[in-house]
């Protein structure tokens, strides 16, 4: 078989899938996709799929896959340079908005919904409310997909594609092959090699501790990203629904008095539901997140509140830590650990009798009644419950004793190599893109540096 490719793509995720629907085009080019995970249809997940508990499936079909992480979350597309990554930083401001409005095109003609949240009058009304409260809201506009729609707009993808570049599934990427500061190829898990002219790198967060490795190994500069700490919260949907009606993610941040550390919301789920899932590889914790689908709607609402915490030298392992408070949590709960608002306030444990007797029904029936306090540290508990308080200024119900959070929830986009404005490592010829490589925090911006790098790509190739 040859194995001698114009380029290679590891990582089937949105970073992944764009980065090969612009190489697509030219009918010349040798692209393969490698992805560790399955194809998007073969993707299941006993958890999502039955509500049993976590099957611990290796590799985590929630997060690895043909269509990534993104195939089965909430399907947001933030449709703003201000949240969702660095693309600005690395392109400039107009380049940056340019490539978002060619990504929302793309997912437009795959099937995504046409309606965009975060538009009107209503958000200078919003804003103020949260200025009042101490908070900052960050408008941006939103085009939600859904979870199953998401799901579909993914496979539409991953169809076009097929005939016209090589995939590999359930194929994982042991190490990068490179001489001289030049890439030549990788080596998979199987010990086959491939090699080529133009590698990218679209790891995912799932790949991002992988990927934290071999830059380690080809000796390339890193920084770390802050890394982000925090719970999943859940209230009645009617608490949040006059601000997700009119922003549908709704944004906000929070300076907390007592360490200064920025705090923020994310990932707002509008009558969702919460979901555990795991970071796989050869060290999986068992996390917690959150998804909305288009036509099935729960009487909840869920979004993450998240502690961003800047790690200096000699510190530069910030997703074993993120994986050791989240481990925490697994050892207290067997998995998901699940606290009513009220019984942390006062210092102690949530029973199953407890959550029975709340107001608010959990969506996560799997999760364990226990303590965070016992796997936060002090400093992300004060700030969260800081938080939270001022969240009910602006929001009346949020800080509810009933209000359930979910432990842990962690972002593992930690460290960023040193980059081009073309997204190119310090190893010639091969890119890193994605949230795995610290690019990009969500769908469009991860999409959109893929896009980066395979027009680069292009642009070279005609060159040569």
């Amino acid at each position: 078989m040859d194995k001698m490719y114009d380029v290679i793509i590891v990582g089937g995720g949105p970073a992944g899938i764009f980065a090969a629907l612009e190489l697509a085009q030219s009918e010349k080019l040798k692209v393969l996709l490698l992805e560790k995970g399955k194809d998007i249809s073969g993707r299941r997940c006993p958890v999502r799929d039955t509500g049993s508990v976590c099957a611990e499936c290796e590799p985590c079909n929630l997060v690895c896959g043909l269509g990534g992480a993104g195939s089965f979350s909430d399907g947001k597309l933030v449709l703003s340079t201000q949240v969702g990554g660095h693309l600005g930083e690395y392109l400039g401001g107009e380049l940056a908005d340019g490539l978002i409005k060619r990504v929302d095109k793309l997912y437009l003609k795959f099937g995504a919904s046409k309606k965009v949240f975060g538009d009107g009058e209503a958000i200078e009304r919003i804003s103020h409310k949260a200025s009042q409260a101490g908070l900052r809201l960050i408008p941006t506009p939103v085009r939600h997909m859904g979870t199953e729609n998401g799901y579909e707009v993914l496979k539409r993808m991953q169809e076009y594609l097929l005939p016209k570049i090589k995939v590999k599934t359930g194929t994982m990427a042991k190490r990068v092959l490179a001489e001289g500061g030049v890439v030549k190829g990788v080596e998979t898990d199987d010990g086959e090699k491939y090699l080529c002219q133009y590698l990218i790198l679209a790891p995912g967060r799932e790949g991002a501790d992988w990927f934290s490795h071999e830059a380690g190994r080809l000796k390339l500069t890193v920084h770390n990203n802050p890394i982000d700490i925090g719970v999943r919260v859940e209230v009645p949907h009617a608490v949040m629904k006059e601000l997700t009606d009119v922003l549908y993610e709704v944004k906000l941040e929070y300076m907390s008095p007592s360490f200064n550390d920025r705090i923020r919301t994310f990932c707002m789920c509008p009558a969702g539901e919460v979901i555990m899932e795991s970071t796989g590889g050869t060290d999986p914790v068992i996390t917690v997140n959150g998804h909305s689908y288009a036509s099935k709607k729960s009487g909840n609402t869920n979004f993450a509140v998240l502690v961003s915490t800047d790690f200096t030298k000699p510190f530069h392992e910030p997703i074993a830590y993120g994986k050791y408070i989240a481990r925490l949590s697994n050892l207290l709960a067997g998995g998901v650990l699940i606290q009513r608002l009220g019984d942390l306030l006062e210092g102690r444990r949530s029973t199953p009798s407890r959550i029975e007797k709340g107001k608010l029904k959990p969506t996560l029936k799997s999760a364990t009644p226990g303590d965070l306090s016992f796997a936060l540290p002090f400093r992300h508990l004060t700030g969260l419950i800081e938080m939270m308080m001022a969240m009910d200024k602006m929001i009346p119900g949020v800080a509810s004793e009933d209000t359930l959070l979910y432990g842990i929830e962690v972002k593992f986009y930690s460290f960023r190599p040193k980059l081009t404005g073309c997204l190119e490592t310090e190893v010639k010829n091969m890119f890193a893109v994605g949230d795995g490589a610290g690019v990009s925090r969500g769908l469009v911006q991860a999409s959109a540096s893929g896009l980066v790098a395979a027009v680069e790509v292009m642009r070279r190739l005609e060159k040569d």
